[in-house]
C-alpha cells in the first residue's frame, strides 16, 4: 500500500501535537497536555510489568499502525504494547490530579511510578484516572500497557479488520485520541449535562459533583443557585434557535466552591411531524428540514483514526458545508470531541452510529443475502440475527454497557441530531428493547433502530441502503422515510490512492462521468423528497484505502466532483 500524506500530515509540528483543549464542553484553566513522544516496546509477553527499556519513540496520540506515530508497525492479537513518559507533578497543595484518555483501543492499564492506577476496556470512549495517590513531588512516570485483539472477538470493532480489504480497513490499536492532565480541588465538578426544552424556552442543567453542595450557574449574566446532582430548570431572556444557518451556542460558567468550568449548550429540537399531506417528516425546530449528508468514516491516509490537526478535522466539514451538505452520518465510530465541537459552531447535523461489534460477520449474509432479502421485503428476525453475530452474552451486555457511555459523553453536542443503533445487522440483537432503552436515556434525539435493511419496525425512522436499484421510496404513517446510505460512486485520481485494488458500487473512468452521475442520481433524491423522502446520506466523503468512492481523494487534496 502506497504512504499517503495530508497537507496537515507533512507539515505536522510534533512540539505541539493536537494541542487544543480536548473538552470543549468542560473547561478549566488547569490543563496539561500529554501529547508528543512517549517511549514505546511491543513484546509478545502479557506481563504485567513494565519493560526494563524501550526499543523507540511513538508520537501519541497516533496509533502504531500509522506513518505519522513514527513506527508503522501492527499490533497482533498476541501481543502487548508498553506506552512510558515522564512528568512533572503539578498538583498544589489540596489539589487532585486527572488523568485524562480520549481512547486507547481496546484494553489497557495505567501505572503511576510502577503502581497499578487505573484500567478500561473499550477502544472508543474517554475515561479518567485520579492519580493524585501515586505521585511524588518532581519528576513522576506514566506506563500504560495495551492489549488490541481487534475484530477477533465481540468487541467494538468499527470498520477495522486485521485482513483489510474492501469495506473494511486497516485496524489500528492504542492510545488514538489526546492524553491530558488537569489540577481540580478536593471536591470538584465531575460532569454538566445540559437539556434544552424548546417550546418552553428553558434549559435543565445539572451539575454532577462529589459531594453534594451548592453550585452557581452564570448565565446570560445571570447567577443561578442549583444544588448539586439535581437538575435546575433556566427560563431563557431570549431564545436563539440553533440551526445550520444560524448555529448559536450560549456560553455559561459553573462555579462550586474553588471549581470552575465553562460550557454551553444550544436550542434546537429534532421531531418527526406529519406534513399538510400526513406525510411524516423530520423536522429541525419544528419546520421541516430535509437533511443532506456525507457518510463520514472518520480516516486519515497518515493519521488512521486520528485526524493529523484540528485544522483537518474543520477542513472536512467546513468543506462538506461548501458542497451544500447539512448533516454527516458519523459512522462506526465515536470522534474526538472536538470534532463535535467544531460540528457544532459551525452548524452541521451529525448522525452519530453507535460502534458495531459482535462475532464475525458472515459477509455474505450481511452484504449480498442481506440486499436480496431487502428487495424482496423478508423480514429476519432479532433471534436469527443474535444466533448470526452476537452468540456471546458478554458481547450483548458490553455494548448495551457502551451504548450508554457513548449517549452519556455525547449529549451535550447539539449537532447529535440521531443515534443509529444498528448499521446492516452488524451484531444486530434485541431491536426493539434496546430502541426503547436509547429513547428513554435520549428522549430529544431520534433514532434508527436499523441503518439499511433487517428492519425491526420500531425506531423513528425506515431506513433504506440502496447502491444497486433505483431509488424509490415508500412512506409510512409514523416514521419518517429515509435514505441513509446510496452512490458510492469510484474513481481512482491518480497519484492520491493508497491501494492498487479498486473497491467500489460503481465505477468511473474519469471526473466527467463521475459528475454526469452524481448530479443525476441527486436529481433523482429531490424527486423523491417530493414524494416523502426525509433525509439521503451519499456514500462518502473521502476515500478510503481501497474504497475510493469519495468526494476527496484520500488525502484530501483532490476534490473529485464539481462544487
Amino acid at each position: 500500500m502506497k504512504t499517503l500524506y495530508t497537507r496537515w500530515g507533512k507539515d505536522l509540528d510534533t512540539e505541539h501535537v493536537l494541542s487544543e483543549y480536548p473538552r470543549p464542553l468542560m473547561r478549566r484553566k488547569s490543563y496539561i497536555n500529554l501529547n508528543g513522544y512517549w517511549d514505546y516496546q511491543i513484546c509478545r509477553e502479557s506481563g504485567k510489568r513494565p519493560p526494563a527499556s524501550f526499543e523507540g519513540k511513538i508520537l501519541v496520540p497516533f496509533s502504531p499502525e500509522s506513518v505519522l506515530s513514527g513506527v508503522k508497525r501492527r499490533l497482533r492479537p498476541e501481543e502487548t504494547l508498553w506506552y512510558h513518559r515522564t512528568f512533572e507533578n503539578p498538583a498544589q497543595s489540596g489539589e487532585r490530579i486527572l488523568l485524562h484518555f480520549g481512547a486507547v483501543d481496546q484494553m489497557c492499564v495505567v501505572y503511576i511510578n510502577g503502581r497499578r492506577a487505573g484500567c478500561h476496556k473499550g477502544g472508543y470512549l474517554p475515561f479518567t484516572v485520579d492519580v493524585t495517590r501515586y505521585l511524588k513531588e518532581g519528576e513522576n512516570d506514566i506506563c500504560v500497557r495495551v492489549r488490541d485483539i481487534s475484530d477477533q472477538s465481540w468487541h467494538a470493532k468499527g470498520k477495522q479488520k486485521i485482513q483489510k480489504g474492501g469495506m473494511f480497513y486497516t485496524a489500528q490499536s492504542g492510545i488514538w485520541q489526546t492524553v491530558w492532565m488537569e489540577a481540580v480541588p478536593h471536591n470538584y465538578i465531575e460532569e454538566i449535562k445540559c437539556r434544552p426544552f424548546y417550546d418552553t424556552g428553558e434549559v435543565e442543567i445539572t451539575v454532577f459533583a462529589n459531594v453534594a453542595k451548592k453550585a452557581r450557574i452564570i448565565l446570560e449574566g445571570r447567577v443561578c443557585e442549583a444544588g448539586t446532582n439535581e437538575p435546575v430548570r433556566i427560563r431563557l431572556r431570549e431564545k436563539r434557535s440553533w440551526t445550520p444557518w444560524d448555529p448559536y451556542l450560549y456560553e455559561f460558567e459553573v462555579r462550586m466552591g474553588k471549581d470552575k468550568v465553562k460550557s454551553y449548550f444550544a436550542m434546537r429540537c429534532i421531531t418527526v411531524e406529519k406534513d399538510p399531506k400526513g406525510i411524516p417528516r423530520i423536522c429541525l425546530n419544528h419546520e421541516i428540514l430535509f437533511q443532506r449528508g456525507l457518510l463520514d468514516q472518520g480516516y486519515w491516509p497518515d493519521g488512521l483514526y486520528t485526524a493529523p490537526s484540528d485544522e483537518a478535522m474543520i477542513f472536512d466539514i467546513s468543506q462538506a458545508k461548501n458542497l451544500g451538505y447539512n448533516m454527516l452520518r458519523k459512522h462506526c465510530k465515536i470522534e474526538p470531541q472536538r470534532w463535535y465541537y467544531h460540528c457544532d459552531r459551525l452548524g452541521m447535523l451529525v448522525w452519530q452510529d453507535m460502534v458495531n461489534g459482535g462475532e464475525a460477520y458472515h459477509h455474505w449474509y450481511v452484504t449480498y443475502g442481506a440486499t436480496a432479502m431487502s428487495i424482496w421485503h423478508i423480514t429476519v428476525t432479532d433471534k436469527v440475527r443474535r444466533l448470526l453475530s452476537r452468540k456471546s452474552e458478554k458481547g450483548r451486555a458490553e455494548f448495551e454497557h457502551e451504548m450508554r457511555q457513548t449517549v452519556r459523553t455525547l449529549y451535550g453536542h447539539p449537532s447529535i441530531v440521531l443515534w443509529t443503533l444498528f448499521n446492516e445487522g452488524w451484531g444486530q440483537f434485541d431491536t426493539k428493547r434496546l430502541t426503547k432503552e436509547l429513547k428513554r436515556l435520549d428522549p430529544t434525539r431520534l433514532v434508527d433502530a436499523a441503518s439499511g435493511w433487517f428492519d425491526q419496525r420500531c425506531g423513528d425512522v425506515r431506513s433504506t441502503h440502496n447502491y444497486f436499484f433505483r431509488l424509490k421510496v415508500k412512506t409510512e404513517k409514523e416514521r419518517a422515510s429515509i435514505l441513509s446510505e446510496f452512490g458510492g460512486f469510484s474513481m481512482r485520481e491518480k497519484g492520491h490512492s493508497a491501494c492498487p485494488a479498486i473497491y467500489g458500487y460503481r465505477i468511473f473512468p474519469g471526473k466527467k462521468s463521475l459528475c454526469h452521475a452524481y448530479e443525476k442520481i441527486w436529481k433523482e433524491v429531490r424527486n423523491l423528497e417530493r414524494k416523502g423522502l426525509c433525509a439521503a446520506v451519499y456514500t462518502q466523503l473521502s476515500d478510503i484505502e481501497e474504497e475510493v468512492n469519495g468526494l476527496w481523494t484520500y488525502d484530501r487534496e483532490v476534490l473529485k466532483i464539481k462544487d
